[in-house]
């Protein structure tokens, strides 16, 4: 990958559905300001761009980006388009961060570094014990590997889809063959008992309305986390909380891998205080 000069804009950008209420292009932007280069980072939905993801992707290589962040639903579509040079990332199955690179794209997973931090920032060192996680898919794939990081002693998979959840069930015995996993299509029947519950679905995101589990199935649980961010503040996390269980907000996985991508593509310093203050504030790169 070629050095940055100080005349370059950093071409970035996202690819996903639903993508509208994003806060990434702000965070990058921000990250820019505080190092006094011009970021332009674009949202992109293949539906509105009126391009299949294979296209759009190709478009992005061929089209001057230094590098794109990956969202649902296509985290694990594009890591069979990606040189993936970690071992930990090829296990995951899913990317969503790509680096342009004259060779080639590179695949990394941020998702997974962003989510052993954000569950530490609140919980410490204190490990997840029995969790459920609710979906399989991209960011579901990253989180379950950082559960085993954290040294979770069991992990449910609930996902409607039985085959995905297997799947990711067998990439998972594979990396902790002591680990305990279990699959099944319906969240409600593997709650009882899990310390953790996660959320890794949209459900509840905005444009996905409801919870992914009953307030009251809740009960003996100590903590949770929701990937989704927004809002911050999602049916599933109040429930939460009304029910006195540590909260981890998707927010927290959100700074984390927008961070760790930052890194990545530009390689430039990032104080992280900084960017949780100014995202807060509201403010953006104008």
């Amino acid at each position: 990958m070629r050095d940055l000069t100080m005349s370059d804009m950093i071409l970035l950008g996202l690819i996903g559905d639903n993508i509208a209420a994003s806060q990434s292009p702000r965070l990058h932007r921000l990250a820019g300001v505080q190092n006094g280069r011009q970021v332009r980072y674009d949202s992109l939905i293949p539906a509105l761009e009126g391009l299949d993801f294979d296209a759009l992707f190709a478009r992005c290589a061929s089209g001057g980006y230094r590098g794109i962040n990956v969202t649902y639903p296509y985290k694990e579509v594009v890591a069979g388009r990606l040189r993936i040079d970690d071992p930990l990332v090829a296990a995951i199955g899913a990317c969503n961060t790509v680096l342009f690179d004259a060779d080639g794209p590179r695949g990394f997973n941020t998702d997974y570094s962003g989510f052993v931090a954000a569950y530490r920032r609140v919980r410490g060192d204190r490990a997840p014990g029995a969790v459920l996680m609710i979906g399989a898919g991209g960011v579901g794939r990253a989180v379950a590997f950082g559960l085993i990081a954290l040294g979770a002693t069991e992990i449910r998979l609930a996902d409607r889809d039985a085959a995905k959840a297997e799947g990711l069930a067998e990439a998972l015995r594979r990396a902790a063959p002591g680990l305990v996993v279990r699959t099944g299509t319906d969240a409600a029947a593997l709650a009882p008992g899990a310390q953790g519950l996660i959320n890794c679905t949209p459900v509840g995101m905005v444009g996905y309305g409801g919870t992914p589990l009953a307030a009251d199935l809740m009960a003996g649980a100590e903590w949770v986390f929701d990937a989704v961010y927004t809002p911050v503040d999602t049916p599933f996390l109040r429930d939460a909380g009304a029910a006195g269980l540590d909260v981890i907000s998707g927010y927290e996985l959100f700074v984390g891998q927008g961070v760790d991508a930052w890194s990545l593509f530009t390689g430039l310093p990032l104080d992280e205080a900084r960017l949780r203050d100014d995202l807060a504030a509201g403010r953006d790169a104008s």
